[in-house]
């Protein structure tokens, strides 16, 4: 059977949980995650949602996921990015991923952006030459940069 790409619904985010965690497990960081199947459901189901998430299916089964959420570009103007994008390992190489990244992208060219925009470790070579293979530029020299809530904390216990 042929995969399928959808909109995710409400039902999915248990699936789309599931994929969240074997990605942190894939990255190394199983313990860093706190969300939760009810905040997937209260923030992207109410009436602005806080992202949008796409779902590949295989012989009825969710398989992958792709997480989108809009960004402002000081010099370009609307953005969107991609947050995760994750096949499950036994369903990589059937062409979820090719269809998932196909579905981000058409989603944000029908909304106009500028651009569509992820982060990828670098480590993860066959994710690189995926993304290079369909035209993206890694850039490289750019560094992610974080302030965790820890740091938020100490941040603002420093301003008292």
């Amino acid at each position: 059977m042929e995969h399928i790409i959808r909109d995710a619904r409400r039902e999915d985010m248990a699936a789309v949980m599931r994929l969240i965690q074997e990605l942190a497990d894939f990255e190394h960081e199983s313990d860093e995650v706190e969300l939760t199947q009810a905040d997937l459901e209260r923030e992207g189901f109410k009436e602005t949602p806080a992202f949008h998430c796409f779902v590949a299916e295989k012989d009825g089964k969710i398989e992958g996921m792709a997480l989108v959420y809009w960004r402002y570009s000081t010099w370009k103007g609307r953005v969107l990015h991609l947050e995760d994008l994750i096949v499950t390992e036994a369903a990589r190489g059937k062409g979820l991923g090719n269809g998932l990244l196909t579905e981000v992208v058409r989603f944000g060219h029908a909304q106009g952006v500028k651009r569509v925009q992820w982060e990828v470790l670098g480590w993860n070579e066959p994710a690189i030459k995926f993304y290079e293979s369909k035209g993206a530029v890694v850039m490289r020299d750019w560094h992610v940069v974080q302030l965790r809530e820890a740091g938020i904390q100490a941040f603002m216990a420093a301003l008292d």
